[in-house]
């Protein structure tokens, strides 16, 4: 029997705090309690749970384009408190911005039979549209929620959303 799972993408202190290394901005916050609820409401249908975190080493080759951020055994690299997992959910440190560069995402998906990925977090423009496109290009039916994904920058966003659902078809969906 296939089952769905929650990816939950990067909703960590360094980009969803105010004091993180690369917030987000207030757009992250504010998509906190819908991702709360869909976690809650997916929990009870039996989802599988899966957090992706940005964990980087000191060294990390992507801080030649970004800042410094999501340092390996930093409080900015930890998710934010009020998504804490359970310890029935699983967690996925990456270095990249896709989930499944040098991951075990894809390991888990399978033993766990998902068909069908719900994807929330930040952002839409990184890290969400990199692993939506590497979800879609392995079949999996992906729904990406607008009201649990945010960017720093709303044109981004925007575009984000339109070309995962135009060009990588997936669903975006409001609830």
């Amino acid at each position: 029997m296939s089952k769905e799972a929650v990816l939950v993408i990067d909703m960590l202190n360094d980009f969803v705090s105010p004091d993180g290394a690369l917030y987000c901005g207030p757009s992250a916050r504010e998509i906190i309690p819908y991702i709360k609820g869909l976690i809650k409401r997916k929990r009870e249908e039996k989802a599988v749970i899966i957090y992706l975190t940005d964990r980087h080493l000191p060294d990390d080759i992507e801080f030649k384009r970004f800042r410094p951020h999501c340092i390996e055994g930093t409080k900015g690299a930890e998710i934010i408190p009020e998504l804490t997992p359970t310890s029935q959910d699983y967690i996925v440190p990456k270095r990249r911005f896709s989930g499944f560069f040098e991951t075990n995402l894809e390991e888990i998906l399978k033993k766990e039979a998902i068909k069908t990925v719900h994807v929330v977090g930040v952002c839409t423009s990184i890290c969400v549209m990199e692993t939506v496109s590497d979800l879609c290009d392995r079949g999996y039916e992906v729904y990406v929620h607008s009201k649990g994904v945010a960017d720093f920058d709303p044109q981004a966003h925007k575009f984000a959303l339109e070309r995962m659902e135009k060009i990588l078809g997936a669903k975006i969906c409001n609830g």
